[in-house]
């Protein structure tokens, strides 16, 4: 008998050939990636990463322009409060160098035979008389700050003076027309311890002020400034009138 070295495979169905029980199949092999695909998804990483980083900046602007301008604003609002400060505080410091000024007030006193009616009055306001009654008639003064204005219809006078030798009802008929048709608003007030008239608004067509009359004896004072911005004054000086009546 004819030895033979290697084993005989035995046969297999179909004409195959058995596999070796110690034969491994190899791992299958996946499919090549196409350079194409890889390239696509390389290009949409970076659009989409150049977007957030625009849209990055674009946000870090926008937060930066709005802290610009929030600073800008509160800046512009500490300036304007400072300057309102030092106006008011500069207002305020010649308010009150004004009223020191003033002081000590000076005493206005008109003729005996018309009542002596007397006032206080600023000490840098200036007195011009126009009339002093010395031979009858009308009674007329005109006080201003420093220099006393010409005197007329239309110049402004911080404290104008008159006394008339008329009744009280002749003198409220003066105003009658005014207070009917509003320009003025009366009222009565005291003075001295007597009923007087008050009538504050439009004078007439140049001045818009207050004139108050006052009943002394037979005769009649009117005291009246010219324009409401002599209004403070001219109600200082009506607490401290006086007459004999």
């Amino acid at each position: 008998m004819e030895n033979n070295s290697s084993a005989q495979m035995p046969p297999v169905a179909n004409g195959g050939v058995a596999s070796s029980p110690n034969v491994v199949a190899p791992p299958p092999v996946a499919p090549a990636r196409r350079s194409g695909d890889s390239s696509l998804i390389k290009i949409v990483v970076i659009i989409l990463l150049s977007l957030m980083l625009v849209a990055a900046l674009l946000l870090a602007y926008y937060f930066f322009n709005e802290y610009r301008l929030a600073k800008a604003d509160v800046q512009a609002q500490v300036d304007t409060a400072v300057l309102e400060a030092n106006k008011e505080l500069e207002e305020n410091l010649e308010t009150e160098f004004e009223k020191r000024e003033k002081e000590p007030k000076q005493t206005f006193t008109g003729p005996a035979d018309y009542g002596s009616l007397s006032f206080k009055y600023p000490k840098t306001w200036s007195v011009y008389i126009h009339k002093d009654a010395s031979n009858g008639g009308d009674f007329e003064a005109y006080l201003h700050p420093v220099e006393v204005s010409p005197v007329s219809d239309k110049t402004i006078n911080a404290l104008r003076v008159t006394i008339k030798s008329e009744t009280f009802e002749t003198a409220s008929n003066r105003y009658k027309n005014l207070v009917e048709r509003g320009d003025l608003t009366a009222s009565v007030i005291q003075i001295n311890g007597s009923d007087a008239t008050r009538y504050d608004g439009k004078i007439n067509n140049n001045f818009v002020g207050t004139v108050v009359i006052i009943k002394i004896r037979d005769k009649v004072a009117y005291l009246q400034t010219d324009a409401e911005i002599y209004r403070d004054d001219f109600n200082d000086i009506l607490d401290t009138v006086t007459f004999n009546n």
